[in-house]
């Protein structure tokens, strides 16, 4: 695909989100600053809003990511988060609903807000199993009782879309997406969803740092796919790109995208980001090999 950016300036910031996993957790493979700071915390969120970023996305699971942006203060962002696994022992519909109301409210307490953007669900298979209409009910209720604008579903692969779309009609879906791994584009599923109305979220731009590496800096463990490193190397030299900027132009010439999720360490490093946003993509090479899935969901990489 050959895109050539159209828009410039705020209207390409506008559409990037601040991941905050990095503000609770010491998060990413080519993370070598660890979690960070309540000063660079500070740091970054400047940053983000003097250009125009207005979405932060974080998580219960993300360690002290909700407490440090509550201290930071982000009454004025479009905040998202989401919310765990829900446990086992909760079984009955209306323990599941005092569950997700429990968890809910203290997620808003550490944030320091009233209501968020929107709440998702981390495991939203979940919604298919004997709990799941009380599960989804009490998801719902969230925009009810004014805690939420918008529910959905954070998911890892777009066919997880099949089943939970036949129950639930999501407002929000993160998904994955980037350069390696285009299914949700090539399945059709960003096309239906943005007919449906839905807002669309994607994350893993830089899979999780992988494609940002340095070839002499990349895991051993990840040798086995050295023709394709090759070939990305080499397509980046040819066409004069930066893997920042390759990765970047290509989440955002995804059109039906509301929002291209980045994290980062440093203010910096966002400044980074909002600078190689802006320019042309060149057309993206049939990859070499085969993009599986030990490669593109970081949930397997301990095993490889």
């Amino acid at each position: 695909m050959s895109i050539e950016s159209t828009v410039s300036g705020n209207s390409v910031v506008g559409r990037i989100a601040l991941g905050t996993v990095q503000f609770g957790l010491n998060y990413g493979v080519a993370n070598t600053a660890g979690q960070v700071s309540a000063l660079e915390a500070r740091a970054i969120l400047d940053v983000a809003r003097a250009c125009g970023v207005s979405t932060l996305d974080t998580a219960i699971a993300y360690g002290e990511s909700e407490n440090a942006l509550g201290t930071q203060g982000v009454a004025e962002w479009n905040v998202v988060t989401k919310l765990p696994e829900l446990p086992q022992d909760v079984q009955t519909p209306a323990h599941v609903r005092e569950w997700v109301q429990k968890q809910t409210r203290d997620s808003l307490k550490r944030l320091q807000l009233t209501k968020v953007h929107a709440i998702l669900l981390h495991r939203p298979d979940q919604i298919l199993g004997s709990r799941g209409p009380a599960l989804l009910g009490a998801l719902l209720d969230l925009k009810t009782y004014g805690l939420a604008t918008k529910v959905g579903v954070s998911i890892y692969h777009p066919q997880e879309l099949e089943a939970i779309t036949q129950v639930f009609q999501p407002d929000l879906v993160q998904v994955p997406l980037n350069i390696f791994d285009t299914r949700f584009v090539t399945s059709g599923w960003a096309a239906r969803l943005k007919v449906a109305g839905t807002e669309i979220h994607l994350r893993s731009a830089f899979l999780q740092g992988l494609l940002l590496m340095r070839e002499d800096a990349r895991p051993a463990k990840f040798a086995r796919w050295n023709p394709l490193w090759m070939q990305w190397h080499s397509w980046l030299q040819e066409h004069q790109l930066t893997p920042l900027q390759a990765c970047l132009r290509y989440s955002l010439s995804v059109q039906q995208a509301d929002q291209v999720i980045v994290g980062v360490d440093t203010a910096g490093q966002l400044n980074q980001i909002l600078e190689a946003v802006q320019g042309p993509l060149p057309t993206v090479p049939k990859w070499s090999m085969p993009i599986d899935a030990n490669l593109i969901n970081p949930a397997n990489w301990n095993q490889l």
